[in-house]
């Protein structure tokens, strides 16, 4: 699970607890600008097949960063419903999968961070 702290102009998501180990990041920053959309993950989206480090059990946990043709994601979840996904544009990564606490709230958050 991750926390999603909003500033100005940046996003700070920060790894909670175990997932911190898992994931091998203890938080991924991102300007509010590069974020394209932000919705509710389906629950049924996969990461890409090769961790770049990180921890996949299928069904369980994908935690840390993982690569793809032209992709380039953070996961962090238990694929139990409680995730966002968040679709960027830029350099670094290109999307962000997390569990957060309130999915509606950090969704909400995020949209009105990016619309400001």
């Amino acid at each position: 699970m991750v926390e999603v702290e909003v500033t100005d102009d940046t996003v700070k998501v920060h790894v909670l607890g175990g997932h911190r180990l898992l994931a091998l990041r203890d938080e991924v920053t991102l300007d509010v600008g590069a974020i394209k959309e932000v919705r509710i993950a389906e629950v049924d989206l996969r990461p890409p097949w090769i961790r770049t480090p990180g921890a996949f059990f299928p069904g369980a946990i994908a935690a840390g960063t993982f690569r793809g043709k032209g992709r380039k994601e953070f996961w962090d979840t238990n694929f139990k419903g409680h995730a966002i996904r968040i679709d960027l544009a830029g350099p670094g990564y290109t999307r962000l999968v997390v569990d957060v606490a309130d999915p509606g709230a950090a969704l909400a958050e995020l949209t009105s961070a990016v619309a400001a």
